[in-house]
């Protein structure tokens, strides 16, 4: 096994606290870092992403968590940055219940809290280039496998996602080689990340549609369905643009129309009829190998788990 080294490897760090940026950097330094960009503000950070992703992130969250857990979800599902897959670390100072979770419901790849010493990050740092979760990909989530017991059947597949980190450091590649293998293993796990996204929004759309056949308009729980289909479909239908998906796109505004409807109260009977049709058209073109009334089991399987899950938590 070769020797790791991190003297090729490009890192950023954000923190918004100048003495933290320092005392991170010099730690990074410590480890063989010798690459390392800052950034004093959340702005800077996504932009530094955006111009040239970095092989490791270290970015802080004490005072703005959500915030910078919405740019991490916001790069894992493919939507800020050319590499959604870069090994992400965040720091923290406290060891908050809300804060954990928002931080591992973002993707990130670790949480680290403060004050640490070098030898502890550069432990950590070596588990993700040695030993990296594999990713999964569902509706909400795209990041690290966080299940705590692997061996129950969840239906989501584990995939290994591309390490840049690991190509510098552990298998010491040149310069062009890490570039040319970057490419193909992000041009395939994107692919990948593209197609699942939009199979599993688009059943979450059908999903939807049959928990407001249900609702009552107006009320609470039927303008939240509304709010939320609104979103996945329009995102739908920006990841089909440019791919062999885009004829969806015309199912993705026909739902629209629907739910303008719906919105306006125009003929609700004739809104929702179009609705379910063209939310069952736009998931067979995702999952054509299954026929519409197995789609049509599936859908309805998680509608009843869904309000059996909200009917306890209601009585409870």
């Amino acid at each position: 096994m070769s020797r790791i080294s991190y003297e090729s490897t490009e890192t950023l760090v954000f923190d918004p606290v100048s003495a933290n940026r320092a005392a991170t950097r010099a730690s990074l330094y410590n480890l063989g870092f010798r690459h390392i960009e800052t950034a004093a503000t959340l702005e800077a950070f996504e932009d530094a992403i955006k111009r040239s992703p970095p092989d490791l992130a270290l970015c802080e969250a004490q005072g703005g968590d959500e915030d910078l857990c919405r740019v991490i979800q916001s790069l894992r599902q493919g939507i800020t940055g050319y590499n959604p897959f870069i090994v992400i670390i965040v720091t923290a100072w406290e060891n908050n219940t809300q804060l954990v979770r928002r931080v591992v419901n973002s993707g990130a790849d670790d949480l680290l809290l403060r004050p640490f010493s070098t030898a502890v990050l550069g432990a950590r740092i070596k588990t993700h280039v040695e030993r990296r979760k594999g990713f999964v990909i569902t509706s909400e989530y795209v990041g690290p496998d966080r299940r705590k017991d692997t061996s129950r059947d969840s239906g989501v597949e584990l995939f290994v996602p591309p390490n840049s980190l690991k190509m510098k450091a552990h298998d010491r590649l040149s310069a062009d080689e890490v570039a040319i293998r970057l490419e193909a293993e992000l041009r395939e796990a994107k692919n990948k990340l593209n197609s699942e996204k939009l199979r599993r929004d688009a059943f979450q759309i059908c999903v939807l549609w049959r928990l407001m056949q249900a609702s009552i308009p107006g009320t609470g729980k039927f303008d939240v369905d509304l709010t939320k289909l609104q979103e996945v479909t329009k995102s739908v239908a920006r990841r089909c643009l440019g791919t062999e998906f885009e004829p969806a796109i015309d199912w993705c505004q026909s739902i629209l129309a629907a739910l303008e409807g719906l919105s306006a109260g125009v003929d609700r009977n004739a809104s929702m009829h179009l609705l379910g049709h063209a939310a069952l058209n736009l998931h067979q073109v995702f999952a054509p190998e299954r026929t519409a009334a197995e789609h049509l089991a599936e859908i309805d399987a998680t509608v009843t788990l869904v309000r059996a899950r909200t009917e306890t938590a209601m009585a409870s």
